[in-house]
């Protein structure tokens, strides 16, 4: 259904708001709000309808809620004042009061795709999950075994990385002795996971291995000894800790493959993993030349949510770490990361790339809001819970901050990110004032990755709030090879503290450590 008020055209199949012929850009949310505000217009909306449709029922403050119906009038060129198209009712809700007329969407007509044009992002590569093996001699333990699989399976299928076949083909192998390269050209998969459970008496040992089955090797393989004191508590464990290995094994799986292959050949999926393996390296050169490569990709493809994605996220990476600049930088990442969300708004990369742009650009409650909807979506995405965490913090909310930075940090022990993970629940102790801990977890970040600037950060101001004059000159050094930009003003006007007290007890460590 279209929905015509004013000159402007809400489409709800086409997921678009032009106004005079010209699109609109919205945050899918404030999209979704919108849409429903108008579909809903013969009566008043309420906080709690609005919660249980646009966020599913979660916890929502009243900033994030005002923030995305601000967004939707400005959009309409409404605003809170005249409220000509979206009207509050106090203590009541909302209620959309423009005329409206409605018409019906014709369906777009699929485009044929022509003969020998390269493939794109449909490509995926395919992932099996097999029932694991019940060793344990008791077919009561059955259960067990084939609930990590079919978790492993749900987790995977969150990711949209992989086409991941539905449980009722892959189980169907269960108790057969079938070659997994059989399986694979079966199900149409280049990959397969399997696995064995051998409970006795109150623990279980469970064992899990990706197989690339174009090559018949095994990637990866790991072995988890637990107590069994709470079943579910384990399952859930071992489940998140399989499906944060298998994810960046297949990504090197697939970025190995690409190398394999004449440039002239690259498809859109093959120019994505290059990149994602420049963008794990997290330094400037890398990540300009993940940019081109995602450039590429999109040009073969410019619907490919992921590639958009990524290049969003990648820009400002650029941003926090004081390689780019973020007037120039912030709209062009933007611009990325709502292409992204109208390709596929349950993307759990594009709500973590918008999330960061609303970061670096001060708007925390958006920010906050973007990374909880990217976990809603996957919870197993380490890079959002690290970003949620890092936002956290400069909410002020230092605590929770450095519970969401352990979790990133349990997630993905294996995560290229991990250093940042470290830096950030460093930071968050130094804002609770607890700066030895401070210490210990950014030089446990400068552990991982030598030249990390935000790490340096942290040890920094830490060691100049304590009085380490040697530590804070050592690391000032650092910091200044990392990022030689770095200053006081820098620190004033580029990083979104909500809180002036925040803000000024951050520079005070770094007067202290001899910054000017």
């Amino acid at each position: 259904m279209r929905f015509l008020f004013e000159n402007n055209v809400l489409d709800g199949n086409l997921r678009e708001l032009t106004c005079g012929g010209t699109a609109i850009p919205l945050q899918p949310q404030v999209f979704d709000l919108l849409l429903y505000l108008v579909a809903e217009r013969a009566r008043v909306v309420s906080k709690d309808d609005l919660i249980s449709q646009i966020w599913s029922d979660r916890i929502v403050s009243d900033s994030a809620l005002n923030s995305r119906i601000n967004a939707a009038r400005k959009a309409l060129g409404d605003d809170g004042a005249t409220q000509r198209l979206i009207k509050t009712i106090p203590r009541k809700g909302f209620r959309f009061v423009g005329e409206v007329r409605e018409d019906v969407a014709a369906k777009p007509i699929p485009a044929e795709v022509a003969p020998g044009s390269p493939r794109v992002a449909a490509d995926r590569p395919g992932i099996a999950v097999l029932a694991f093996e019940n060793m344990s001699g008791d077919p009561a333990q059955e259960y067990f075994g084939d609930g990590i699989s079919e978790d492993i399976l749900t987790a995977l299928s969150k990711q949209r990385w992989f086409i991941v076949i539905a449980r009722n083909s892959s189980f169907t192998y269960k108790g057969r002795a079938v070659h997994i390269k059989q399986i694979a050209e079966e199900l149409g998969v280049r990959y397969i996971v399997e696995g064995s459970v051998r409970k006795v008496d109150n623990r279980v040992r469970i064992t899990a291995q990706l197989n690339d089955a174009t090559t018949g090797g095994h990637l990866w393989a790991e072995r988890y000894d637990r107590e069994l004191v709470d079943v579910f508590a384990v399952q859930d464990e071992i489940t998140e800790r399989i499906v944060a290995a298998i994810e960046p094994q297949i990504h090197a799986a697939e970025n190995f493959r690409t190398h394999r292959k004449p440039p002239s050949s690259l498809d859109a999926w093959d120019l994505l993993m290059q990149a994602l393996s420049h963008y794990w390296r997290i330094t400037p050169h890398d990540h300009a030349a993940a940019q081109k490569l995602l450039e590429r990709a999109i040009a073969i493809d410019p619907d490919y949510g992921q590639a958009l994605a990524v290049l969003a996220a990648s820009h400002m990476f650029g941003v926090h770490l004081g390689w780019a600049e973020l007037a120039t930088t912030a709209p062009i990442a933007e611009s990325a990361a709502l292409a992204a969300m109208r390709c596929d708004h349950e993307n759990a990369w594009a709500h973590a790339a918008l999330g960061s742009v609303c970061f670096s650009t001060s708007r925390l409650a958006d920010a906050l809001s973007e990374f909880e909807q990217a976990l809603a979506l996957n919870p197993n995405f380490s890079l959002a819970q690290g970003y949620y965490a890092l936002a956290l913090s400069y909410a002020g909310r230092p605590s929770d901050s450095f519970e969401a930075a352990q979790k990133a940090i349990r997630l993905s022990p294996r995560d290229p990110s991990l250093a940042i993970y470290y830096g950030i629940a460093g930071y968050a102790r130094f804002t609770e004032r607890r700066y030895d801990e401070a210490i210990a977890l950014a030089r446990e970040a400068i552990r991982h990755r030598g030249d990390l600037t935000g790490a340096y950060r942290v040890l920094a101001v830490s060691a100049g709030m304590t009085g380490d004059g040697a530590l804070a000159d050592m690391a000032l050094g650092e910091l200044r090879r990392t990022q030689p930009n770095i200053s006081l003003h820098w620190i004033a006007t580029q990083l979104p503290w909500a809180n002036d007290a925040d803000r000024e007890h951050y520079l005070e460590g770094f007067r202290r450590a001899g910054l000017r």
